[in-house]
């Protein structure tokens, strides 16, 4: 894996890319160049009772010799807040106003489909978030995505 991160440069690559990831940050993501071979990635996630914001700065390398498969990593941050109710164990419960900041990290690998406009990719995006209260969740957080690319 090492050598696949040499720093190759982008084959079959794209400006832009909207579409949705699924792991325990699920939602819809936005990818867009910031130049050279560095991405940035945003991220709408959304589960029970929580809405998170991430931004993610990637880098890309060519992987494997294969045109429009890249390796990418990097980090960044995010901000979660509770969307007000949840249930638990046949329950009503009300969050009021819990939130969360994180730091991200990013490893992963995808495949801009040469012949037609999408990108299908798999990674982890490890995460540390402290609480309002000041308990920290650590989380490894693998995911699958699929993204029309323009």
């Amino acid at each position: 894996m090492i050598s696949a991160l040499s720093g190759q440069s982008l084959t079959g690559d794209y400006h832009a890319a909207i579409g949705l990831r699924v792991g325990e940050t699920s939602g819809v993501s936005f990818k867009f160049r910031s130049g050279g071979s560095s991405k940035v990635e945003l991220l709408a996630g959304f589960w029970s009772d929580w809405l998170s914001l991430t931004a993610l700065y990637e880098k890309n390398v060519q992987a494997f010799s294969v045109e429009g498969m890249n390796w990418y990593y990097g980090g960044g941050g995010h901000v979660s807040f509770a969307t007000g109710s949840y249930y638990a164990d046949g329950r009503h419960f009300t969050r009021g106003e819990d939130y969360a900041i994180g730091l991200d990290g990013i490893l992963g690998l995808e495949y801009k489909i040469p012949p037609i406009p999408f990108a299908i990719s798999v990674d982890l995006k490890p995460m540390m978030e402290m609480y309002r209260n000041g308990d920290i969740y650590v989380l490894i957080d693998p995911g699958i995505g699929i993204k029309f690319t323009f």
